[in-house]
């Protein structure tokens, strides 16, 4: 089966790059990205490409190659149903704020309103490939729901998990380690996953390109991110030990990375790790292991989650010890709000939890972030309820200079590792600063001699 025409549903953070790259890779392929978000919609069609929705190195010049040629984007989902041969399911699955498994399980009621979307746009037969991240078994329900539409319409459904990082989504797609694909055993589901094959391998070594089936696709998802995470834990507890120790964390992880069997990717100590998926997928796999009865299992990847909340916490808890235990009515600088650097993607960042922490203290906090834009700074605070929106934004001040936001502060944290903090005037910085001036390096990125010569007091993760 040859794919001519493609369909994504969802035009977020993974949809929009996946998409634009396969367009770009495979010109001979119609690739139609839809999402009922109007507003996304048009910043994906806006002329000036600096202004996409998603920030990624590389993405505004694959989108400016492809887009009006054969990749893109409208609102007009039913119609790109019908169309497409083969559709993606590219929407959010973020974890339950209500009911049954409440603040672990996924929430997968726009996968199911994806489903239903599907079968009643489809008047021929497709392929329906799960792209967002989901728990196992969740191509049974899809297919349960395609399956009894009662339209005659045949559709297999294929699980392709992503392994994006974001800040290199652009290369991770173009060089990726692998490709995963998993489907039925059938002779259905067999031509389906060759078909999406093929269209990897338009770019992809097909040594590269994973076949399984749909269950071990679906985990072999939430586990990659598990254990990526548990090394991120790992690392920030030992932090802690050298702390008071006298010991340096980056020797430490330089050394344990050097062996082969282990590597150095995921060793570098923080104040945290953040993102769409990690926090999300590991709360997935605890909720199945506890719903199967596996309560040591769950137990054991919960843990995860609760180191890196600790190491969050204990970073908020040493600004306010270090500043004579009361930050109230005091200038704290934020230089970050990203969860990590080259992406605007704030969701689960270390920096809304260290900012909620201190708020609670009644601290001015003064943000600077090169790509984050005030009003997703101020959602993410109201998103947790802490308090209200008229609070945090009386405490929380967004600054478009990084320079104003260290001005007179009582200290500076570096919550993200954006390249450019590393080349700021930190003479400069000192000078606008009170006394005496302390920075908190929350990804261990600056010259911290070279800050203590200028006259700084500097605290870094894992270093005494």
């Amino acid at each position: 089966m040859k794919i001519s025409k493609i369909c994504c549903i969802g035009a977020g953070y993974v949809g929009g790059p996946t998409m634009a790259v396969i367009a770009q890779k495979c010109p001979d392929i119609k690739v139609t990205v839809v999402d009922i978000n109007e507003a996304r919609i048009a910043a994906w069609n806006d002329e000036n490409f600096d202004d996409l929705p998603v920030y990624e190195p590389g993405l505004d010049r694959v989108v400016a190659e492809t887009r009006g040629r054969n990749l893109f984007f409208s609102t007009k989902v039913d119609e790109a149903i019908q169309e497409a041969e083969m559709i993606f399911i590219s929407v959010n699955t973020p974890t339950k704020t209500y009911g049954e498994g409440k603040g672990q399980a996924a929430d997968l009621k726009w996968i199911e309103l994806c489903a239903r979307q599907i079968a009643a746009a489809s008047n021929t037969d497709k392929i329906v490939v799960e792209k967002s991240t989901l728990p196992v078994r969740t191509a049974e329900a899809v297919k349960d729901i395609l399956s009894n539409t009662g339209g005659g319409v045949k559709f297999q459904i294929l699980s392709n998990p992503e392994f994006l990082a974001e800040g290199t989504a652009v290369e991770d797609l173009q060089q990726a380690d692998r490709v995963l694909i998993g489907g039925e055993n059938s002779p259905e589901g067999k031509e389906a996953i060759q078909a999406l094959v093929d269209i990897y391998a338009h770019w992809i070594p097909k040594e590269k390109i994973l076949t399984t089936n749909v269950w071990s696709s679906e985990l072999s998802k939430l586990t990659a991110n598990a254990v990526l995470a548990q090394r991120v834990s790992s690392i920030n507890a030992l932090s802690e030990l050298c702390e008071v120790t006298e010991a340096d964390i980056d020797e430490v992880s330089r050394a344990i990375g050097a062996d082969s069997r282990i590597g150095g990717k995921f060793l570098k100590a923080s104040v945290g790790f953040g993102g769409s998926c990690f926090q999300k997928d590991i709360l997935n796999l605890v909720y199945i292991s506890r719903s199967y009865g596996l309560t040591e299992v769950a137990d054991y990847w919960e843990q995860v989650i609760k180191m890196n909340d600790h190491q969050k916490g204990r970073f908020a808890k040493k600004i306010i010890k270090s500043l004579y235990n009361t930050v109230s009515g005091k200038k704290i600088a934020f230089l970050g709000w990203a969860f990590k650097k080259d992406t605007n993607d704030t969701r689960e960042s270390a920096s809304i939890y260290v900012a909620d922490h201190l708020l609670n203290e009644n601290a001015n906090i003064h943000v600077f972030d090169p790509k984050v834009k005030a009003n997703q700074m101020y959602a993410d605070l109201d998103y947790l309820n802490t308090r209200s929106p008229e609070a945090n934004k009386e405490l929380l001040y967004v600054e478009s200079d990084p320079y104003e936001a260290c001005k007179e502060a009582h200290a500076v944290a570096v919550l993200t590792e954006w390249d450019e903090f590393k080349g700021y005037d930190w003479q400069k910085i000192y000078d606008s600063m009170l006394k005496p001036a302390q920075v908190f390096d929350g990804r261990n990125i600056l010259d911290h001699e070279a800050l203590r010569k200028i006259g700084f007091r500097v605290y870094a993760i894992g270093k005494s």
